[in-house]
């Protein structure tokens, strides 16, 4: 699966040289010559409009709509991630974090599976997942004309999830159908379509690795590259005959693997990207949004920290919350940092010169964005204290039972977990910096330092108890209803504020598709996708990053840090430390085997677990990644910082084989005897 000849490849690789050559961080540049590049929209194309011309042009490669077909029906959206089956039997591929909270689910008490991992020896050892399904995408509508340029009612909408689902004979208000309907928003609306999706719902678990390797590094490692996890795991999909799905269509895995400098494809469905901002809307994220995001995310991820240090019993549900928090600190570090870059802002503001000279016309759209934006940015002291005010897994009960009394309502099923004091402390900080910025006096209950007013509500409210009784005079009572109007006021204006963002940006996205066509990606939208790449190292630190690590790394990483270093840990123990089991298979596996490899390809959040294939749509890896120079790709695909990171093949058979003891899994993952 090599690319074509060096004069195919050139295309792609001048624009990775160009832009390199005046992108680097902390280079001196004059921002009126810097410019954009063709593909700063990125490279996440859309099935239904694929760039046949791109694809021909760049890499020699001319697929019919069987591929596309094949790639389509292959792929699973699940939640918050992206599977793909992989044998005719049903048996589907994602990661390791994607498979997390089903492997705390179906582990019994005591078993601690997170930590042991799982491995079903027979079908019947499989374990069915509680309330886990996948999506597969059937069939795909343009329905941007019946719904007119104001996006339809709700009940538009309503009336064509119900025409397509009755046409595959469902009921639109049966639960648990086997198909559902979507309406995807593509160029913030300018091209509306929808999705019907085949929902297979009897999934069980089949093989999930320990924890130790599935997020080997811990939270060092995480969002950097070189890696060595095998961010991998297996589940099942089961028809309704109680047997294994039969499934058509997969990717099966290729032995040889991948090579630097071949083409490869992520299918998967890429969760939000933000590369159709305007600059005005751009620096708002930069100046308001990403601080009170990252705000949020460091005082409950210390306090979880804070509980888990404290040796509690089955900490596996906490652990797999802080996982969440932690990979979402780094990931909004990294955004912030991105365009904080002058560069990146610059870079952006020539993809909108561009914009407008092609289209003068939006030169009006444009400037109505930056004037509510400017509105939007002076309620960035309530948006700050109460985005995340009374948030239901993050927040205080205590707070959120005063809110129900003083809105009238039960307050008794509202329950407290074991960080309610740190989360008590985080939000009344957060309410003492909005009536700081406003001048105003704050109530008397949290007029002293944050942490003494929270311990101290909680020794004097009786809804501290979890009691549904509460006087008019409960001290935390009167503390919400003086805020809740100030919440009232903020929800109100920035409601209408961002209607009209949203009613702008729609007519933004028409502008820009009807002015780019295809030749620019919709914004990601959790819909699937497909994004080419070249298998690469790139440049980092003063040296050379290599395009694969090996087994070899694995190995060196847990004597290193964890034998000979200093055991350096961030979450109990030493982050690079290897099962006793993978110590024993040490002298069986081949330590040659690539582990993690990356390429160009454009991904984020969302397309972990997606399915990584080459040419003849083999399945080479799994996505897992992305270096944390590259998380600049929310707002613009710089292929120049950074590359997404992918779990190989080649280690899930040796794995498997050398040292699960699962030879009939990989049989069946290579079609072995079929």
């Amino acid at each position: 699966a090599s690319l074509p000849d060096p004069m195919r490849r050139l295309p792609l690789f001048l624009l990775v040289l160009a832009a390199a050559a005046s992108a680097q961080p902390g280079t001196t540049f004059d921002a009126d010559t810097v410019r954009a590049y063709p593909l700063d929209g990125g490279k996440m194309w859309l099935f239904e409009d694929p760039p046949t011309e791109y694809l021909a042009e760049t890499y020699d490669f001319s697929p019919g709509a069987d591929w596309f077909e094949r790639a389509r029906l292959a792929t699973l959206r699940i939640p918050g991630c992206t599977a793909s089956f992989v044998s005719p039997m049903g048996l589907v591929a994602t990661n390791h974090h994607c498979a997390q909270s089903s492997v705390v689910g179906v582990s019994e008490e005591g078993e601690g599976l997170l930590d042991a991992g799982f491995s079903a020896r027979s079908r019947a050892e499989e374990r069915p997942v509680d309330g886990m399904y996948m999506d597969q995408l059937v069939e795909t509508v343009d329905v941007t004309d019946e719904l007119g340029m104001a996006a339809g009612s709700g009940a538009a909408r309503e009336a064509i999830e119900a025409r397509l689902l009755a046409a595959r004979g469902v009921d639109p208000d049966e639960e648990d159908a086997d198909y559902i309907v979507q309406i995807v928003d593509l160029y913030d609306g300018g091209k509306i379509s929808a999705y019907v999706f085949r929902r297979y719902r009897d999934v069980r678990l089949v093989f999930a690795p320990e924890a130790r390797l599935g997020y080997f590094g811990g939270d060092f490692d995480n969002f950097t590259y070189p890696r060595y996890a095998l961010d991998f795991s297996f589940f099942r999909v089961y028809g309704d005959d109680g047997q294994p799905l039969e499934t058509e269509h997969y990717f099966p895995l290729s032995p040889q693997g991948i090579g630097s400098g071949d083409l490869v494809f992520v299918i998967g469905n890429p969760g939000r990207t933000n590369r159709g901002y305007t600059v005005t809307q751009l620096e708002y994220a930069r100046d308001v949004d990403l601080p009170g995001t990252l705000a949020f995310i460091n005082s409950r991820a210390a306090a979880l920290q804070a509980y888990l240090a404290t040796d509690p019993d089955n900490p596996d549900a906490v652990r797999s919350q802080l996982f969440g928090l932690l990979n979402g600190q780094k990931a909004t570090s990294g955004r912030l940092n991105g365009i904080s870059d002058p560069y990146i802002v610059a870079r952006r503001a020539a993809a909108e010169r561009d914009f407008l000279d092609a289209r003068p016309e939006a030169a009006r759209l444009v400037d109505q964005m930056a004037g509510v934006m400017e509105r939007k940015r002076a309620l960035a002291p309530e948006t700050k204290a109460f985005s995340y005010l009374f948030n239901r897994s993050y927040g205080s009960a205590l707070l959120q039972r005063a809110r129900a009394v003083a809105n009238g309502e039960d307050p008794s099923e509202i329950e407290a977990g074991p960080n309610e004091e740190a989360f008590l402390t985080a939000e009344i900080e957060a309410l003492q910096s909005f009536y700081s910025a406003r001048g105003l006096t704050p109530p008397k209950t949290i007029q002293t330092g944050a942490d003494v007013a929270a311990a101290w509500m909680l020794e004097n409210s009786a809804l501290a108890g979890g009691s549904p009784e509460a006087s008019e005079g409960d001290p935390v009572v009167t503390l919400i209803r003086d805020v809740l109007p100030h919440v009232a006021e903020w929800s109100q204006e920035i409601r209408a504020i961002s209607g009209e963002e949203r009613d702008l940006a729609q007519q933004l996205g028409r502008a820009r598709y009807e002015t780019f066509g295809n030749a620019v990606p919709p914004d990601a939208t959790f819909s699937l996708r497909f994004t080419d790449g070249v298998v690469m190292g790139y440049p980092y630190n003063g040296t050379q990053a290599p395009a694969m690590t090996t087994l070899y790394g694995l190995f060196d990483h847990h004597y290193s840090y964890c034998v000979a270093g200093e055991g350096v840990v961030s979450s109990g123990e030493c982050d690079w430390q290897l099962p006793e089991q993978w110590l024993v298979a040490e002298d069986r596996l081949d330590l040659s085997t690539p582990v993690n490899f990356t390429s160009t390809s454009d991904t984020i959040g969302g397309n972990s677990g997606s399915p990584v294939v080459d040419r003849e749509l083999r399945l080479v890896g799994l996505n897992f990644d992305r270096t944390i120079e590259g998380l600049v790709r929310d707002y613009l695909y710089a292929p120049e910082r950074g590359r997404n990171v992918m779990v190989d093949t080649r280690v899930v058979l040796e794995a498997l084989r050398e040292v699960y003891g699962l030879p009939a899994l990989a049989d069946e993952l290579t079609g072995a005897g079929r």
